[in-house]
């Protein structure tokens, strides 16, 4: 295989996860008849360009279906993040009723409906079925399509340019990423800017977070990288920020590299600087991330077992596409955890893919008063441990897998 972006023979093994189905393709009762289909889960790093990939098995379109489950407005502190770009954006670049916001993976609607009452002209581009009509529900313009070039084109012939382009956690889900950032460079407007957010790589390195490689997740991103893919398709990094959201994750600004006018920050240098000095334009920082996850599977399953065997009940909470990655790379299924609780009721009724964990509603949790609630989605630890604060009533406890396993 070579690199998606730069084409150079990929030689240098990041991590082999073995194999898997589609992290989101949660099964139907019937769907539990037939054999899933299990994919190879194996992710490479480029050493001319340093962007770490998975390997080519499994396309797009089958993995954002008409029924994707995956909806962001169930998750409130997201929300609070949505709303809070909005208004950071609109402040900052002036955007009013003459302006045009474009979300590219609008999903359900859950940023731009912040945008919408604010009276500023926006409309979404979202590929799968299931969330553009719940956008639409809320009165959002959705082209229910994929981006790229070709779509970019069409819409700049249409007269349909954007001031300010969205882009939330998207960039790591493409397979051409060459193809989708070009798009950016035709869509914008001369002085026009698109904003990239996504889990920055250092972090899932150095906190372990080997559970949010899956599937749908082609690319894993450094600014190093970014950088140079940007700069190769039109556009021109002139700012960044951390963020807290998923992790650890960054915020991009970009620019037309033709016409764009923007300064560029120090912070631009300043992160590029971070991490050269964590040394990941070396293959050394990739070494040794493979026994990082082995421990964490291992140190999990060890954790189940002791608890069936001291006849302790133990469910899950959130049906996350991140949780089927360490369910199923560590074999886990419903004998040590009997089921896994979502607010989603796209979900609910469902099963966990590879795993075959049935997901239910939250009054499973409060009749069945678990000793242990295993939170799949770490990243909404906080959110999620108020919202299910009363398991205390019975001396239930939290716990993490990752970065390392901790009960709370």
């Amino acid at each position: 295989m070579n690199c998606r972006h730069c084409h150079v023979e990929l030689k240098h093994n990041f991590i082999d996860l073995k194999t898997s189905p589609p992290s989101n393709a949660y099964l139907s009762k019937n769907a539990l008849e037939k054999e899933e289909v299990w994919y190879p889960l194996k992710v490479m790093v480029c050493d001319h360009c340093w962007l770490v990939q998975t390997e080519d098995f499994v396309g797009a379109d089958e993995m954002f279906s008409e029924d994707y489950a995956y909806f962001s407005s169930f998750s409130a502190s997201w929300l609070k993040h949505a709303q809070n770009y909005v208004e950071k954006m609109a402040s900052r670049f002036s955007l009013n009723k003459s302006s045009s916001v474009v979300e590219i993976a609008a999903n359900d609607g859950y940023l731009l409906q912040y945008v919408q009452q604010r009276d500023i002209p926006c409309y979404g581009i979202e590929p799968t079925k299931s969330t553009a009509a719940a956008a639409r529900e809320k009165g959002i313009s959705i082209i229910e399509d994929f981006f790229g070039e070709a779509k970019a084109k069409e819409l700049a012939a249409q007269g349909r340019h954007a001031d300010l382009t969205a882009a939330n956690n998207v960039l790591a889900h493409v397979p051409d990423i060459n193809d989708f950032v070009k798009g950016f460079s035709i869509l914008l407007k001369e002085n026009g800017v698109a904003t990239f957010e996504f889990p920055h790589l250092l972090n899932l390195v150095i906190k372990n977070q080997f559970d949010t490689i899956y599937h749908e997740h082609y690319s894993y991103l450094s600014l190093i990288t970014v950088q140079q893919i940007f700069k190769r398709n039109g556009l021109t990094v002139f700012d960044v920020e951390k963020l807290s959201t998923h992790g650890g994750s960054l915020r991009v600004y970009a620019q037309r590299s033709d016409t764009g006018q923007h300064a560029i920050n120090s912070n631009v240098d300043n992160l590029i600087k971070e991490e050269i000095d964590n040394k990941l334009n070396t293959l050394t920082f990739y070494n040794g991330f493979q026994e990082k996850a082995n421990k964490i599977k291992n140190d999990l399953l060890e954790f189940l077992k002791q608890a069936r065997q001291d006849n302790l009940k133990v469910a899950a909470y959130g049906a996350a596409a991140k949780g089927n990655t360490i369910l199923n790379y560590a074999g886990i299924h419903p004998d040590l955890l009997p089921y896994v609780v979502d607010m989603n009721p796209a979900k609910e009724g469902k099963y966990m893919p590879g795993s075959q964990i049935p997901i239910v509603n939250e009054e499973w949790l409060k009749d069945d008063k678990p000793d242990y609630v295993l939170i799949l989605p770490w990243n909404l630890k906080d959110e999620i441990t108020t919202q299910l604060a009363y398991i205390k009533d019975w001396e239930g406890k939290f716990v993490i897998a990752i970065p390392e396993l901790t009960i709370q």
